[in-house]
C-alpha cells in the first residue's frame, strides 16, 4: 500500500482551525438534507466532507468554485474572489462524531478533494429528488 503525501492535512490539536478558502482547496456548502443525499449518489466519489450541525461542506479543488452558477436550495460554493477572504472553519483530523463541527468524510490519502462536476450534478439530482418527494407529499 502506497501513502500519498497530502498538499494539507486539516489540524492534529483540539481547536478548530480557520482555513482560507482558495489556498488549498475551495469549498460547496449545502444543507444536511440535500448533503446526505448528495453522499449517497456520489458514494466512493465524494472527498473529504466537514458537517456543522445543519450544513455540509466538500472540498473541491481550488478555483473551481468560481465557476459555479448559484444552485438553489442554499448551495453556495466558497472561493477566492478579487479581495474578497472567506474561511471554514476546521475540525482536527480526530473529530468524526456530531452534531459539533466534525469530519462527515475524513480526509485521508484516497478521500481528500470532491471533482466539482460530479458534485454539482448530485447536488442537482439531490436538489430535484427532493423537490419531487415534496410535490408528491402533498
Amino acid at each position: 500500500m502506497t501513502t500519498k503525501a497530502l498538499p494539507w492535512m486539516p489540524p492534529n490539536g483540539d481547536d478548530v482551525e480557520l482555513v482560507q478558502v482558495g489556498l488549498y482547496w475551495d469549498a460547496v456548502r449545502a444543507s444536511a438534507d440535500i448533503g446526505e443525499r448528495a453522499l449517497q449518489l456520489l458514494a466512493d466519489a465524494s472527498g473529504a466532507v466537514i458537517a456543522d450541525y445543519g450544513l455540509m461542506y466538500w472540498l473541491i479543488p481550488s478555483g473551481h468554485a468560481q465557476d459555479w452558477r448559484r444552485l438553489q436550495k442554499g448551495i453556495h460554493a466558497l472561493s477566492a474572489q478579487g479581495d474578497e477572504v472567506t474561511y471554514v472553519g476546521v475540525p482536527p483530523a480526530g473529530w468524526t462524531d456530531g452534531p459539533r463541527l466534525h469530519w462527515r468524510i475524513p480526509v485521508g490519502p484516497d478521500r481528500y478533494l470532491t471533482d466539482a462536476a460530479r458534485l454539482r450534478e448530485a447536488l442537482v439530482r439531490a436538489i430535484a429528488a427532493e423537490l419531487a418527494e415534496g410535490v408528491t407529499a402533498r
